[in-house]
């Protein structure tokens, strides 16, 4: 069975974009987010994450911000752009292809 590391590859801005785009959240519990949805098959490493989070907030896709976390300590929050949301469906729309395609390949190989 292929690692969870493996299975993010080239999926991980998707799965970052979709879990903020419901509401601002630390760069923890984007990972513990993801995780969960996922039924613990999926794992985000920090160091996965973090150089991910900055190379979309280079992009203009996300901003971060200060507040005070749940746990009492102050966290960068992400949330999504304008700019992030247009993504976001364009990363969508790449993966509906993407897993229509591999579907139909099982089937028909």
């Amino acid at each position: 069975m292929p690692k969870p590391s493996d299975l993010l590859q080239g999926t991980l801005d998707l799965l970052i974009l979709k879990t903020i785009a419901r509401e601002p959240l630390h760069g923890w519990r984007i990972s513990k987010r993801i995780q969960l949805l996922s039924g613990d098959i999926l794992a985000v490493g920090q160091g996965s994450l973090y150089p991910a989070l900055h190379r979309l907030e280079h992009q203009g896709w996300i901003r971060a911000e200060w507040k005070m976390s749940d746990l009492g300590r102050d966290a960068k929050f992400y949330t999504l752009t304008r700019d992030g949301r247009k993504q976001l469906q364009r990363e969508l729309a790449s993966w509906e292809r993407l897993s229509s395609a591999v579907a139909l390949l099982i089937e028909r190989a």
